[in-house]
């Protein structure tokens, strides 16, 4: 017998209300704040749900023009990156793995997103983290990373709740209710 499909967030307030009423279907649960933490969540939701696939749903921050506040799109890939890395201050091995793909399509538009360690408060780390991609979130790469160790097809659904940089975290609270809803109605399709 087939197993459910899981949709996860980081944290509650990101699935408006899904996690009280789940779709026929699906397992919803949480992954926490993170890459780290959201790896080691969804690989234990992974082992304990044995999902057919994986639709994770939250917010990001735009670095610049290219995304505006509002704007809900599909993840084309996860990438780990840091502003030291970016800047030159730091390496990363050849071997370690650093980008993950989305191994399902949304119909939404798809863009690259950047996973850096903490969120980036300046514009000129948003300047420089734009070269990688023109969104960033905390949890997308410990999200796929479980999910292509399982085999479990991936997909992401993010809306853009603020610009990065000084204002983000202010921006992101008035913005994230909002953009949370509209994620989640832009998904209902997949989720039947």
């Amino acid at each position: 017998m087939p197993g459910p499909s899981l949709l996860l967030s980081a944290f509650a307030p990101e699935l408006s209300g899904l996690d009280r009423e789940p779709p026929p279907g699906w397992v919803v649960a949480t992954a926490g704040i993170g890459a780290i933490t959201a790896a080691v969540e969804t690989a234990r939701l992974l082992r304990e749900h044995r999902p057919l696939r994986l639709l994770f749903v939250g917010t990001c921050g735009a670095y610049d023009d290219r995304l505006a506040v509002g704007g809900v799109f599909s993840a084309a890939r996860a990438i780990a990156t840091s502003l030291e890395e970016v800047e030159g201050r730091a390496y990363r091995p050849p071997a370690e793995a650093t980008r993950w793909p989305a191994t399902w399509v949304l119909p939404l538009p798809a863009h690259d997103v950047a996973v850096p360690p903490a969120i980036t408060l300046t514009e000129a780390g948003a300047l420089a983290l734009s070269r990688i991609a023109p969104a960033e979130n905390l949890e997308l790469t410990g999200v796929f990373a479980a999910c292509a160790a399982a085999g479990v097809p991936a997909a992401a659904a993010l809306g853009v709740a603020n610009r990065v940089g000084p204002g983000a975290h202010a921006e992101w609270k008035r913005e994230n209710a909002r953009v949370s809803a509209r994620v989640v109605d832009a998904v209902r399709p997949v989720l039947g």
